[in-house]
């Protein structure tokens, strides 16, 4: 009786121990998991970003969806300036300018169009792959884009688009009582809970939240 007490008591001191080490442990395994998945999803976002302020530099308007945006990317060309050459002190100090270097053969100066996707995000980027949350384990997450528009103060029409996951999607597989507590400080201090670029309920010149 004694013996089986004691393996009992010792039992019991390993699960204290080991409830006291998840208790810590836990949540800094998550906070690191977050931060690895949250770094390749901003970097997914400001490509998204990048992408969207080009297309309405040309159409005046963002893509409404990934289909439009990934269209633009394959198939519209955008000027690429190619580079050899620069002025030398002399040169600027005698006042010449890029263009007279250029006539003179001195330097070169030339444009190319390449298509969009090239010139934005380089050679090889997976434009197709653009709508899917990274770094997420299991099925593909894409992320949700809308657009509109809103009037400044001053009156004028400003068109603003969003791109958006939530933390319920791309931390979906883990901890669910740590989950729920990043969304309810979240709510709590009336933030988007997740990760954002734009807004469609302000002009906020297409920042992303982590930058606020």
């Amino acid at each position: 009786m004694k013996v089986a007490f004691k393996v009992l008591l010792v039992i019991a001191a390993v699960l204290l121990v080991y409830m006291c080490y998840e208790s810590i442990m836990g949540p800094v395994r998550f906070d690191k998991e977050q931060e690895r998945r949250e770094d390749a999803i901003i970097q997914r976002l400001m490509e998204i970003r990048k992408a969207q302020i080009e297309y309405k530099n040309i159409h005046k308007v963002h893509a409404a969806n990934f289909d439009e945006l990934g269209k633009f990317l394959k198939e519209e060309k955008l000027p690429f300036l190619i580079k050899e050459g620069a002025l030398t002190e002399e040169q600027l100090e005698k006042g010449m300018t890029e263009k007279e270097a250029v006539k003179k053969g001195l330097i070169r100066r030339d444009t190319l169009w390449v298509t969009a996707v090239d010139t934005l995000l380089g050679k090889g980027y997976d434009v197709d792959g653009m709508r899917y949350v990274p770094s997420v384990p299991g099925e593909k997450i894409e992320f949700a884009m809308d657009t509109a528009t809103l009037k400044s103060s001053s009156g004028y029409e400003v068109k603003v688009f969003v791109c958006e996951v939530p933390f319920s999607s791309y931390l979906r597989d883990m901890d669910p009582q740590l989950l729920y507590n990043l969304n309810d400080k979240a709510t709590k201090q009336g933030r988007y809970a997740g990760l954002r670029v734009g807004s469609l309920d302000e002009i906020n010149n297409n920042a992303g939240n982590w930058e606020n």
